[in-house]
């Protein structure tokens, strides 16, 4: 894994170091620049070194000289592509680097090579001769890539953070951004928080021609529900699911340094663990979790009995309460864009402690999505009869009623799901998802900025996943919208920052395209049926996992934020205010609510609280 940054036009050297630094963290090992002066292209790169180590220094040039490449991420496909690319005549001077491999697949097949790619990257290359400098992000924007265009100047970087410290990049908040930050708990792509700098979403490229200099995104790759009718029995099946598993952990134990595995005791984790025990050798696999002193909190039994079966050399590190509490500020002081996610947490001090042993580690994102294995998923069925069978007008009154039952704030307490499903049931079916899991449903953000806002706009990107399925069925329509929306801009933002402030490296099998490919093409009830979540999943692996791992309700990775906030626990103990008059006062409300057990606000004064982090503008060499 690396950091990425570079410039065409306005600035100078002192502006790529400043923006390399704040990526350092990213990418320890190495630092490289590439200039082409007469063109004013300016490229950075901080490596941490993980595939030939010896050979694949960045930024990387073609023999010729015609291309220069910097690259964040893996090609898990690399050694097959090689041996293409040699057929072919093309001539290789590294070893294995799959960085060189990009270049050479450029050079061969133009920029629509990234369609053969098998692997997570942002990569930005500047083709001399062309006078066009491509950017690419992968399929699921594993990797993150931000760029704006200001006058005289075009940027990029892997972080905004890195973004800003270029001298013609104001940091300045976008007002759409913000709207969208506290509907979601997150700013989707390609919004950001800054005004003018954009994420480019995954499975697009962005070329930038010369001397026009205009920008153009082509969208090369996008997740689609396709479900096709399927005429094999469920056994086979099972057996082709197993088949693309391994071969997708196969393709991601390839390393030239320490690798272990995640391992919380979920299906997810435990199956990857698996898979990656078939492939290594007796006792070689490194399994870590991380636990908590509260109970409700706590998953370590369940890790080390999955440890146990799959025979790993298991780590489990344990963390109280208070040490949590007293990381946090820290943590978010480093967020590079405020993430609403509280998991962010226990998963930074997950990547800390396997990071001491192992350089990348295999986690289990992608199941729950590709799986329909979220809570939400369960309350379909309730949803759509709750909205056939309640008259609208009595749908206050029941939310008044559940708002009366005792506020609790263990992990994914009962009280608090059912006041969140009730939250979006007044909403048309595509709002239901996001609405469940915001901070501020639409009516409380109109309050909170004391402006009119439009969920239709709030939450267009959750519309146009929702409304663009070919499926008519809301189990594939949220199955849409939890991968191509939650999945990039949470889940996957949430692991890229995670680890690589502590540089380590985090591959996800589950979004092996090979697999991925079969599974969205599956109708649902392979997914869920009759409340059982990750069907096909528990059948393929029924021989080859206990039954305690199989059958076990999903758990939330989470840490008692709410009981944080309520008891003005440090660093909860204080909120300072984002603005003054109807923000204030609403914020006094929420807070006085909360404390006084209430009602249960974690959601928007946990995101409120970092953002209020984040604006205090923190400088890049404390980040």
């Amino acid at each position: 894994m690396c950091g990425i940054a570079g410039f065409i036009g306005a600035g100078d050297a002192e502006d790529l170091r400043r923006m390399m630094q704040a990526l350092r963290h990213r990418g320890p090992d190495a630092s490289g620049e590439a200039r082409d002066e007469p063109h004013g292209v300016w490229l950075g790169h901080q490596r941490l070194e993980v595939i030939d180590r010896e050979g694949g220094e960045q930024p990387m040039w073609s023999a010729d000289r015609r291309v220069v490449l910097i690259f964040n991420g893996e090609i898990y496909d690399a050694a097959a592509l090689r041996k293409d690319l040699e057929n072919r005549g093309r001539v290789f001077r590294t070893h294995h680097s799959d960085t060189e491999v990009l270049i050479h697949a450029y050079l061969e097949w133009g920029p629509d090579f990234v369609e053969r790619l098998n692997g997570m990257w942002a990569f930005a290359l500047w083709d001399r001769a062309a006078r066009r400098l491509l950017l690419s992000r992968d399929r699921f924007g594993q990797k993150p890539l931000y760029w704006t265009q200001r006058p005289g100047c075009f940027a990029f970087a892997s972080e905004l953070t890195a973004l800003t410290r270029h001298s013609h990049v104001a940091a300045e908040v976008s007002p759409a951004a913000l709207r969208k930050y506290f509907a979601y708990g997150f700013v989707p792509a390609p919004c950001s928080l800054v005004e003018g700098v954009r994420k480019l979403p995954g499975g697009c490229n962005l070329s930038l021609q010369l001397p026009q200099a205009s920008p153009r995104i082509q969208r090369w790759w996008e997740f689609r529900i396709e479900p096709e009718p399927q005429h094999a029995a469920l056994p086979e099946l099972c057996d082709a699911l197993r088949e693309r598993l391994d071969r997708a952990v196969a393709r991601r134990l390839v390393a030239d340094v320490p690798l272990g595995v995640f391992l919380s005791g979920g299906i997810d984790s435990a199956t990857i663990a698996h898979f990656a025990a078939q492939r290594l050798d007796p006792g070689a696999l490194r399994t870590f979790s991380m636990g908590f002193e509260e109970a409700s909190f706590d998953e370590t039994a369940h890790a080390e009995r999955a440890a146990r079966h799959v025979g790993s050399r298991h780590h489990a590190a344990m963390c109280s309460m208070e040490r949590a509490r007293e990381i946090l500020p820290d943590l978010a002081r480093r967020l590079d864009e405020p993430l609403g996610d509280v998991s962010l947490l226990p998963t930074h001090l997950l990547c800390s402690a396997a990071r001491r042993e192992v350089t990348v580690a295999l986690g289990g994102d992608g199941g729950d999505e590709l799986f329909a294995g979220y809570d939400p998923f369960r309350a379909l069925a309730l949803a759509e009869a709750y909205q056939r069978l309640v008259p609208r007008p009595v749908h206050q009154a029941i939310r008044l009623l559940a708002a009366r039952l005792p506020t609790a704030h263990r992990n994914m307490s009962l009280d608090f799901r059912v006041k969140r499903t009730l939250l979006g049931l007044s909403q048309r079916p595509a709002l239901w998802n996001p609405i469940w899991m915001s901070p501020l449903a639409p009516r409380e953000l109109a309050e909170f900025l004391a402006e009119p806002v439009d969920a239709e706009d709030v939450y267009s990107e959750a519309i146009a996943a929702w409304e663009s399925c070919p499926a008519d069925n809301s189990v594939d329509r949220t199955l849409q919208y939890f991968t191509r929306v939650y999945l990039q801009d949470d889940i996957l933002t949430k692991i890229d920052r995670a680890s690589m402030l502590c540089a380590l490296e985090v591959r996800s099998p589950f979004l092996d395209i090979e697999l991925v490919d079969f599974v969205r093409r599956l109708p649902h009830p392979y997914k869920l049926q009759r409340g059982v979540t990750k069907r096909l999943l528990r059948s393929a692996m029924q021989a080859r996992l206990p039954r305690e791992i199989l059958t076990r309700a999903k758990k939330g990775f989470g840490v008692p934020v709410g009981a944080w906030i309520r008891d003005g626990a440090a660093p909860f103990d204080a909120f300072p205010p984002l603005g003054t008059g109807a923000c204030a006062q609403f914020l006094a409300a929420k807070l006085a609510e909360h404390r006084a057990g209430r009602a249960d606000h974690r959601l928007f004064l946990y995101a409120h609280w970092l953002l209020a982090r984040w604006g205090a503008g923190e400088p890049a060499a404390e980040r």
